[in-house]
């Protein structure tokens, strides 16, 4: 959003989840962030971990509002919706950013002032990722009543090239009762299914496709989250039990098909499915892409065994730098200053060189070294710099003198390097490069 002032955004539930990573995105870009939530005390450190403002007040934190989101559980968004609404300034825009948007839409017409814009909006995503780079959100304006505002925050998401979705209230609700409400419904039942089957996990691994651990890894993810959540997107959205629903009646249909021995309506089922879907080819693509990296980043410890690597904790964001000892399929063993260190490889990124090297020339003590060398005068002290640039252990060289005299062999120069690396014993690898291009050490 572009504008000549600085902007005031009200985010009523802006501690936990969603509205705390939309209150850290925003105020990183320098809008006035206000978030409210119940608990004064809690609300308090977290805004100033955030570096915002902080009210338990509702009512008060929207009297200057350019904008006000609302990010409560689904369960108490239409109750907020109807307490904060009628309070919001004129030309202000207010905006949802539940998981269901046709309730909240008409709560928002009734409640809201005719003079103020609505937004309502759902981001595809939850609080654990790193950006909005590539995110989906799904715009749903309403006619008539965000003109002025539609166009900013459109931009404002294009700057981070997410990807935008138009669509309605009602077009919205039906399409995330599959997106959403079925798939987490069809997940959340297989995880509950192997845990009456008595299955164990772990083991079943061992026996596993590339497809079941993909799967698996998605069902898991899903369960490990907030079930309070995921409960109320279940009950919340109207189009979700119809599709439960249909899902029940279309997995009874087809496990009676097998118990009847109806191969015919069951192949024919299933090849009307993969037809209606229309996706194969691209399908198959994604789907290899998704299954190579499962194994991409243990193939890449397994060729630097033996050699240094710097890995990132995907949450912590904790870097971890030593050598490569030992992989397994699940886990990578390093040496890591005279220590044994072992980490799960589905937790960690893997820093390329340039990464790895800029971290440790910011976190590493440097080690400083002086040494002349005698060149030919015909040497072009430019290229001599660029030249001991390319030494694999120097970090930062410059030349702090050009000598020529009695001591000095005729028809050459001492240039005197001032370099750095990271490890004392890296000056005799230096030395002896030097000699081996020419160099005459002194």
């Amino acid at each position: 959003m572009t504008c000549d002032k600085q902007k005031n955004i009200t985010i009523i539930g802006g501690t936990r989840g969603l509205g705390n990573w939309i209150a850290k995105l925003l105020s990183k870009e320098n809008f006035n962030v206000t978030i409210t939530s119940r608990n004064k005390t809690s609300g308090e450190k977290i805004a100033q971990k955030l570096n915002v403002n902080y009210t338990d007040n509702n009512i008060e934190s929207v009297k200057n509002a350019d904008i006000i989101i609302f990010s409560v559980p689904i369960e108490y968004t239409i109750k907020t919706i109807k307490e904060v609404a009628p309070y919001a300034p004129s030309g202000s825009l207010l905006m949802d950013v539940t998981s269901v948007k046709t309730e909240p839409s008409e709560t928002l017409l009734k409640y809201a002032p005719k003079d103020v814009e609505i937004l309502p909006c759902h981001p595809m995503f939850g609080p654990r990722v790193p950006s909005l780079e590539g995110q989906v959100i799904i715009l749903t304006p309403l006619e008539n009543r965000s003109e002025t505002w539609f166009p900013l925050v459109k931009n404002f998401l294009e700057k981070y090239n997410t990807h935008i979705v138009l669509s309605t209230p009602e077009e919205h609700d039906k399409t995330m009762g599959v997106v959403q409400g079925l798939t987490h419904f069809s997940y959340i039942s297989i995880a509950s299914t192997i845990k009456k089957l008595g299955i164990s996990v772990k083991k079943s691994r061992e026996f596993a496709s590339p497809v079941y651990s993909l799967m698996l890894d998605m069902i898991s993810r899903i369960v490990s989250q907030n079930p309070y959540l995921y409960y109320s997107i279940q009950k919340s959205n109207k189009e979700t039990n119809f599709a439960r629903k249909t899902l029940i009646n279309e997995s009874i249909y087809l496990a009676n098909l097998i118990e009847n021995d109806d191969e015919e309506k069951f192949v024919k089922n299933m090849s009307e499915s993969a037809k209606h879907l229309d996706e194969y080819e691209e399908a198959l693509g994604r789907s290899d892409k998704a299954i190579s990296t499962l194994t991409h980043e243990l193939n890449i410890l397994k060729d630097n065994i033996g050699n240094e690597v710097g890995l990132e904790h995907q949450y912590s964001k904790k870097i971890h730098i030593g050598i490569v000892e030992h992989v397994t399929s699940e886990k990578v063993f390093l040496k890591s200053n005279n220590k044994k260190l072992s980490l799960k490889i589905s937790n960690i990124n893997i820093l390329s060189k340039e990464e790895l090297f800029n971290w440790k020339k910011n976190h590493f003590p440097l080690k400083f070294f002086d040494i002349s060398v005698l060149f030919p005068n015909s040497c072009d002290v430019n290229f001599l710099i660029k030249m001991f640039e390319s030494i694999e252990p120097v970090i930062d060289v410059e030349i702090l003198d050009i000598y020529q005299g009695e001591q000095i062999k005729e028809g050459y120069s001492s240039y005197t390097f001032h370099f750095s690396t990271f490890e004392k014993e890296d000056k005799d690898y230096v030395e002896s490069y030097l000699k081996g291009i020419g160099g005459i050490i002194r």
